[in-house]
């Protein structure tokens, strides 16, 4: 006899999250960890009265719907897209503050669920508080915004619809290829409505996570690659990481010589110590990685995507006879740049080739330009870190005291601003998941959220969220949360006075940094070039709860990280940095248009030279057709 459940579809939902596990390589977890929101008229009485009838599954309150999303990426980053959260919020601002969350995971392939309140399905009150009137369809709602920023989008009309459009949400979720945002909008109405659920729909379940194996005329065409290869590089991406590949590859390029450098969701994949590591690579790269991924004749893309700062914009690889190998789940990835396309799970494939190349090593001499590239590097490091620049401080400074403060187990956090390009360079990632930068979306307002997410994911680590003060501006609010849910986060804030990155980025394009810096409007001239914001960060994050404090001398930032580690609550170190002490670009290039005519002389000598650099980009054979 069949089974049923009479439950509102909202009940049935929540029911159904608390029994979805995960599994892989033999290991069995349940996938969410729970649900963030902020309740309004739109899930107020569905979503939360059902998470209210099930205490069982955490409700976390946010403070701002995209920081919500922001926590829930990071969380499933720092957890190697094993275990994800769920994201509620109401009809309306509700939902399309999450907009931007939902393109930041998306972007960055991890998985979060998010569940917007939606305008009434049976129509007959609308419009309703927050709806939007399009006067083609009555079937849109601000919702359908979200669609092209997710990898999969359902409406969910009725309540027996509910179960095929879960089993179409995990299917998304769980894939390593294809994760991302998974947006189901639930309307309303729908929300507490109920239905006689057959059962089966709240018995665990388990989703194998499987490992690719690849295709065996692809690995050997690869391998054979690989033996032809006199200067072969490694890029390690993401996908290194989350098939938790790092000790594969390790064994790899110790039985090989092969050298590793890094893309940024890639670093840590190789500890900076190791032998082979050259560390950064591209736009935001060291010399020694740019340096080998020019020279180089093959190129091993490993679980990247091969975006535009690890390229250098398609002007990195010169060697005019480059090859590429491409290992990823994602087929798209795995044929880019005209590679052989072994689609495959990183550590599965290395195990693989391990085996096929027995007996390769690069040759001595390649192996000996690599070790003295890295020696050099690290004495470029150290030299970085050792500047006192006085007040205020070098942002290389800043990096040096807070890495020198951390353990091995420490994780950093940042997203946006010049910081990311400073620590993808200079940070010496000790352990997996030890380096925590959100740079596919390079989401300003991303840190603190994620460093919550973070945190979340493991407590016993400490992090270190590294935040510049335009994005501390634009979302700092998620300090309460952090407050009300006792997750200490370390925060360095760094206050350079406005958007340091494009002020430098405008100046090398001959723009001389215009509307970049954070001042007053001046009535004399009628610009923001006035007396500097008078903006006390100290107040502001005290009044949010966190212990702050502001250093002014090296030895008082020290003498302070030292004093908030291991402290039960959120701490917030403010401090003066000189946006004009940049650690250099290295052998690299990055293509940002400049403007084509313009009465600057700046402006035109900075075309001139763009117009060469940009003849040192490459199409390979494949993106020609």
């Amino acid at each position: 006899m069949r089974r049923t459940r009479r439950l509102t579809m909202s009940q049935a939902l929540v029911a159904w999250l608390k029994n979805q596990h995960v599994e892989r390589d033999g290991k069995t977890n349940p996938f969410f960890a729970g649900m963030w929101g902020i309740f309004g008229h739109g899930c107020v009485a569905g979503v939360g009265q059902a998470l209210q009838q099930n205490l069982d599954f955490p409700y976390y309150l946010c403070r701002n719907e995209q920081g919500a999303v922001h926590a829930a990426a990071a969380f499933a980053k720092a957890s190697r897209r094993m275990r994800a959260f769920a994201c509620t919020s109401s009809v309306g601002p509700g939902a399309t503050n999450m907009i931007t969350g939902a393109a930041t995971a998306t972007i960055n392939r991890l998985p979060v669920l998010l569940l917007p309140g939606d305008i009434f399905a049976r129509r007959n009150v609308g419009p309703v508080l927050q709806q939007l009137e399009w006067e083609q369809s009555l079937d849109v709602s601000v919702n359908d915004a979200f669609r092209p920023v997710s990898r999969y989008w359902d409406r969910v009309n009725r309540p027996d619809q509910l179960p095929s459009a879960l089993d179409e949400a995990m299917r998304v979720l769980t894939s390593p290829a294809e994760t991302g945002a998974v947006v189901l909008a639930l309307p309303q109405d729908v929300q507490a409505e109920a239905w006689e659920y057959d059962e089966s729909l709240f018995q665990k379940r388990v989703w194998t996570i499987p490992r690719a194996t690849g295709d065996p005329d692809r690995l050997r065409e690869a391998a054979a690659a690989v033996r032809s290869a006199a200067r072969p590089l490694i890029i390690a991406g993401g996908g290194v990481l989350y098939s938790e590949a790092e000790g594969a590859l390790a064994a790899f390029v110790q039985q090989t010589g092969i050298p590793v450098a890094e893309t940024q969701a890639g670093k840590g994949s190789l500890a900076y110590d190791h032998r082979q590591s050259l560390g950064a690579m591209g736009v935001t790269g060291t010399p020694g990685a740019n340096l080998a991924a020019r020279e180089a004749d093959l190129v091993i893309a490993i679980g990247t995507r091969l975006a535009d700062f690890t390229t250098a914009s398609k002007t990195a690889f010169q060697n005019p006879g480059v090859r590429f190998v491409n290992i990823n789940v994602n087929e798209r990835d795995a044929r880019k740049h005209a590679g052989i396309p072994v689609v495959a799970d990183a550590r599965a494939a290395l195990a693989w080739l391990a085996e096929a190349l027995a007996g390769y090593r690069v040759p001595g001499e390649y192996a000996g330009r690599t070790l003295a590239w890295k020696t050099s590097w690290e004495g470029e490091t150290d030299r970085l870190f050792a500047i006192r620049h006085g007040y205020p401080f070098s942002q290389s400074e800043v990096i040096g005291a807070v890495w020198e403060s951390s353990q091995p187990e420490d994780v950093v956090v940042c997203a946006a601003g010049s910081l990311p390009g400073d620590l993808h360079k200079l940070w010496r990632t000790r352990r997996p998941g030890g380096y925590h930068m959100e740079y596919g979306y390079s989401c300003m307002g991303y840190e603190i959220a994620g460093g919550l997410g973070v945190k979340m994911a493991d407590p016993t680590r400490e992090v270190w969220v590294l935040v510049g003060d335009g994005s501390f501006l634009m979302m700092s609010s998620e300090i309460v949360t952090s407050i009300q849910e006792r997750y200490p986060l370390r925060i360095v804030l760094l206050d350079n006075q406005g958007y340091s990155s494009i002020g430098g980025l405008s100046r090398s394009l001959g723009s001389l940094g215009f509307g970049t810096d954070y001042r007053m409007r001046n009535p004399a001239s009628g610009q923001l070039d006035g007396d500097r914001l008078p903006v006390d960060f100290v107040a502001l994050a005290s009044g949010m709860g966190a212990q702050a404090i502001r250093v002014k001398t090296h030895e008082e930032l020290r003498r302070a990280l030292a004093a908030t580690r291991g402290a039960d609550r959120t701490s917030v170190i403010v401090l003066e940095t000189d946006k004009e002490a940049r650690v250099p670009g290295y052998e690299s290039w990055w293509d940002v248009p400049v403007a084509e005519v313009s009465t600057m002389p700046s402006v035109r000598d900075a075309r001139a030279a763009y117009e060469e650099s940009v003849q040192r980009e490459r199409v390979f054979p494949a993106e020609k057709s």
